[in-house]
């Protein structure tokens, strides 16, 4: 049996995901704003198969897009985490740092205090060389957000194949960061 990791920040827990919170995480995924750079909000089918991934990947490895739930009131607010991409990318195998929170959420620095206990964690346990993250390149929230964890656009935008051929929002920049950033 794997030991399922759970990380712990000043306000935060990063845990194994629960039943409760697919409604809710279902509520985050219809929300038009969240999704505002994805191509389009996801069914509460679709939601619910996302996190039952997650909850799997998590279950095998001990880690992954984990849950996310405030401390003072034990609130899910969305997920945070690594993973490894599955589509087949310019910069493929590698693991990637990934959120969604609920807009109730935004603008309180959550996202960046889980994200760092999740580079934490990959750098420290899983002893990663290396971590990458992607988005949209007009999500100017999430590159910020990069730019907080000290990762660096590494100018190798990129099409996702995910994305239709002449969609906004197919264009994806990239950013890195290795151990020895971290460190620094």
């Amino acid at each position: 049996m794997v030991d399922i990791s759970i990380l712990k920040t000043h306000r935060l827990i990063l845990r194994q995901w629960l039943p409760s919170d697919y409604s809710l995480f279902s509520r985050i995924n219809a929300d038009s704003d969240v999704m505002k750079y994805y191509p389009s909000v996801l069914t509460e089918s679709e939601s619910n198969r996302f996190a039952k991934k997650a909850e799997s990947l998590i279950s095998k490895k001990g880690w992954g897009f984990w849950a996310v739930e405030l401390k003072e009131d034990n609130s899910f607010i969305g997920f945070v985490g690594l993973h490894e991409p599955e589509a087949d990318l310019p910069f493929t195998p590698c693991i990637e740092i990934g959120w969604r929170l609920s807009k109730k959420y935004w603008g309180k620095g959550y996202a960046t205090e889980a994200a760092k206990a999740a580079l934490n964690y990959a750098f420290d346990v899983l002893q990663l060389n290396e971590v990458v993250s992607f988005t949209s390149l007009q999500n100017a929230k999430s590159k910020s957000v990069m730019e907080r964890l000290k990762m660096e656009n590494v100018m190798q935008n990129f099409e996702h194949p995910s994305i239709p051929e002449g969609h906004h929002l197919r264009e994806h920049v990239l950013y890195k960061i290795n151990k020895a950033m971290w460190a620094g």
